[in-house]
C-alpha cells in the first residue's frame, strides 16, 4: 500500500471521525486495500457541474466529512468576501439516496458559522435552487445531486449571487480554502435559529416564472388537443412539472405511474438518463397507448429532458439534444422578432461541442451565438459578463436547455413546458415538432452528431484517459475517413493551428482539456474527459446541404456513413 495514502487513511481513525466511520477505514485497511486506495488516493475534486463522487468512507468520496469541509470552506470564504453582511445560502437536494441527511449536514456547518440557511423542506429540481438563489436574495446555493450518475454516487453543486453555478477564478480560490484547512476545523455545532424552510411560496413564484418565459398566451385555446406523457425517472422534476403544465391549460397529461415515485435505487431503469433511450421505453409504450404527441423524460434532478415526437409517419422517435435545442431555439427567435424590434443587442449560448448549426441559426437572424465550454455554467457567466445584452435561449447537446435568464442553469421544467407549447403550435398550423426539425435541416444543411463515451474507472481508468489525450496532441491525425484535417483546437493551450500555413491564433475561452480537430470537409471531431464521470467522450459533428424535404433520407444516409468512416478511424 502507498504510505502516503496509508497516512491519509490513518488521519481518520482519530476522533474527529465517528465511530462507524473508523471502523470502516479499518475494515478496509484489513480486508479490502484496494478499495482503500480508490477510497483516500486523492481529494474529490470540483468538475464540470460541481463535485460528485461514489458515496462512501475516504477523502475521495461523498460523506458528511468531505462535504462538511467543503461547507466549512465556502463558509469561511463568505464571510470574508462579504463583510458586515448578513450571509445568506440556499440549499436544495434531489432524490438520491441520503441526500436529505447530507443536505441536512451542510445545513448545520454553515447555521454553525453564523449564516442564514434557506432550506427547501423537501426534494427540489436543481433549477429551482438556481431561481431560489436570486429569488431569495442570497450570497450563495448549494444542492445536493449526482445528476444522473448511478445510484451509488451523490454531489454537491456550488452557486453564486446570480444564480449560476461557479467559475474561474473563484472555484479555484474556493478549492484553496477548503483545502487549507484539517478536518477537525468543521464546526457541525447546527446554530437552529439561523435555519428556515422553504417550500410552497417558493415553488409558486417559480411556477409563476417559468409559465411566463415558456408559455405563451395565444397558444391557450390549442392546448386541449395536444396529449402529454410524462416521465420523472423516480426523481424531482414530480414535484414541479405536473404543476406547472396544469398551470399552463394542459389537461391531458399521462404520468408514468411505476416511475412516479422518487427513489434514489431507481429501480425501472439502467441509467436515469434521458440521454438513454432505455430510459424511456416505459414512457414510450404508455405514448403509444394513449396516442401521445410528445414523451418528456426528465433526469434525477430535473436540469437535463429527453424528448421523442412522432414523425412524418407517425412513429414515435427520440431526438437528441442537439435537434431539440436547435428547434426550441428557432422557436424562440421567430417568435422574439415577431414581436420585438430587434436592438442588436440579442444573443443566444451554446458550447463548444455543441452542433454548429446554433452558430448558422444565429447568423441567419442576423444575431449572436457565444460559445462556451461545456457546463451551462459557462452561459450563466455570459449572460453576467455582458448585462448590456439580452440572451433569448441556449443548450448544450447533452439534453439540457434554458429559457431566457430567470434561471442561470440547464432547467428541464420550463424545456418541457416551451416543448409543448412547440407541439401546440405546430399542431394548430397542422405541423409537427419533428417537420420543423426537417424545415430547419433544408433551410440551414443538414447538421448530424454522434458521441462516444468510453468508460475508463478507478486510478487505471484515469491513467488511460490521460494517455488518450497525450496520444492525440502529441501524435494529431492528418486525415479522418478520408477528408483532410485542417485546423486543430487545442483549448487546454488555448491555441488554434491551421495546418496548412502552421499559423497559431489564440482561443479566447478559458482553458479546459478539450481537442477539436476539423476537417477539409467540414466535419468536427471533439475529444474530452468528462469533469464529472470516469469517461472520456468523442463528440462527432457532420452536415451536407439538404434541397427539399424528400432528400432528407438520402442525405441523412450519406452523413450516417461519414460518421460510421470517422468512429471506424478512431477506433470507436
Amino acid at each position: 500500500m502507498n504510505a502516503e495514502i496509508r497516512e491519509k487513511a490513518e488521519a481518520w481513525l482519530s476522533p474527529t471521525f465517528d465511530n462507524t466511520t473508523q471502523e470502516a477505514v479499518k475494515k478496509m485497511m484489513n480486508d479490502n486495500p484496494e478499495e482503500l486506495n480508490e477510497s483516500f488516493y486523492k481529494n474529490l475534486e470540483f468538475g464540470t457541474g460541481g463535485m460528485r463522487g461514489i458515496m462512501g468512507v475516504g477523502t475521495n468520496r461523498i460523506n458528511k466529512y468531505t462535504l462538511g469541509k467543503n461547507t466549512q470552506g465556502l463558509s469561511d470564504y463568505l464571510k470574508k468576501s462579504f463583510p458586515g453582511e448578513t450571509v445568506k445560502v440556499a440549499i436544495a437536494y434531489d432524490c438520491r439516496n441520503n441526500s436529505k441527511e447530507l443536505a441536512q449536514v451542510v445545513a448545520d456547518v454553515f447555521s454553525a458559522n453564523d449564516i442564514k440557511v434557506f432550506l427547501f423542506s423537501d426534494l427540489r429540481p436543481t433549477p429551482e435552487l438556481s431561481f431560489a438563489v436570486k429569488h431569495l436574495d442570497c450570497h450563495c446555493g448549494i444542492v445536493l445531486t449526482a445528476s444522473h450518475n448511478p445510484p451509488e454516487y451523490n454531489g454537491y453543486k456550488v452557486y453564486w449571487q446570480d444564480g449560476g453555478q461557479l467559475v474561474p477564478p473563484q472555484d479555484s480560490e474556493i478549492v484553496k480554502v477548503i483545502e487549507s484547512l484539517d478536518y477537525d476545523a468543521v464546526n457541525f455545532s447546527a446554530k437552529k435559529e439561523h435555519i428556515t424552510y422553504i417550500d410552497k411560496d417558493v415553488d409558486q413564484a417559480f411556477i409563476e416564472a417559468s409559465l411566463a418565459n415558456g408559455s405563451f398566451p395565444e397558444l391557450a385555446k390549442h392546448r386541449d388537443a395536444v396529449t402529454i406523457v410524462f416521465t420523472p425517472l423516480h426523481g424531482t422534476s414530480v414535484t414541479i412539472i405536473p404543476d406547472v403544465l396544469e398551470q399552463a391549460g394542459y389537461k391531458n397529461v399521462h404520468v408514468v405511474e411505476e416511475q412516479r415515485k422518487p427513489d434514489g435505487n431507481f429501480p425501472t431503469v439502467k441509467s436515469p438518463n434521458p440521454e438513454e433511450p432505455e430510459a424511456l421505453k416505459m414512457a414510450l409504450d404508455l405514448a403509444e397507448e394513449k396516442n401521445a404527441d410528445i414523451v418528456i423524460g426528465t433526469d434525477p434532478d430535473c436540469d437535463r429532458l429527453g424528448i421523442a415526437v412522432r414523425d412524418n409517419s407517425g412513429k414515435l422517435v427520440l431526438l437528441n439534444g442537439n435537434q431539440t435545442m436547435v428547434v426550441m431555439t428557432d422557436f424562440l427567435l421567430k417568435r422574439y422578432f415577431d414581436q420585438n424590434t430587434p436592438k442588436g443587442n440579442e444573443f443566444i449560448g451554446s458550447t463548444i461541442v455543441s452542433t454548429p448549426m446554433m452558430e448558422v441559426l444565429a447568423k441567419s437572424y442576423d444575431l449572436e451565438c457565444k460559445l462556451g465550454l461545456t457546463g451551462f455554467k459557462w452561459i450563466a457567466k455570459m449572460i453576467k459578463d455582458h448585462p448590456k445584452q439580452h440572451f433569448i435561449g441556449g443548450g448544450e447537446e447533452s439534453f439540457g436547455y434554458m429559457v431566457g435568464d430567470f434561471v442561470r442553469d440547464k432547467d428541464a421544467v420550463t424545456a418541457t413546458l416551451l416543448a409543448c407549447e412547440i407541439v401546440t403550435q405546430a399542431k394548430s398550423e397542422g405541423s409537427s415538432f419533428y417537420k420543423k426539425l426537417q424545415d430547419l435541416y433544408v433551410k440551414h444543411g443538414f447538421y448530424k452528431e454522434d458521441l462516444t463515451s468510453l468508460v475508463k474507472k478507478g486510478i487505471s481508468g484515469a491513467e488511460e484517459i490521460k494517455q488518450i489525450m497525450i496520444d492525440l496532441r502529441e501524435n494529431p491525425l492528418s486525415t479522418v475517413n478520408g477528408e483532410r484535417v485542417v485546423q486543430i483546437d487545442d483549448y487546454a493551450s488555448s491555441k488554434s493551428l491551421k495546418i496548412s500555413t502552421g499559423e497559431s491564433s489564440s482561443i479566447d475561452i478559458p482553458k479546459s482539456n478539450v481537442l477539436i480537430y476539423h476537417t477539409d470537409q467540414g466535419s468536427r471531431i471533439a475529444a474530452r474527459p468528462s469533469g464529472t464521470e470516469p469517461k472520456i467522450k468523442f463528440y462527432i459533428s457532420v452536415h451536407e446541404p439538404a434541397k427539399d424535404l424528400e432528400s432528407l433520407p438520402q442525405v441523412e444516409q450519406k452523413l450516417d456513413q461519414k460518421i460510421a468512416g470517422i468512429r471506424k478511424d478512431l477506433g470507436l
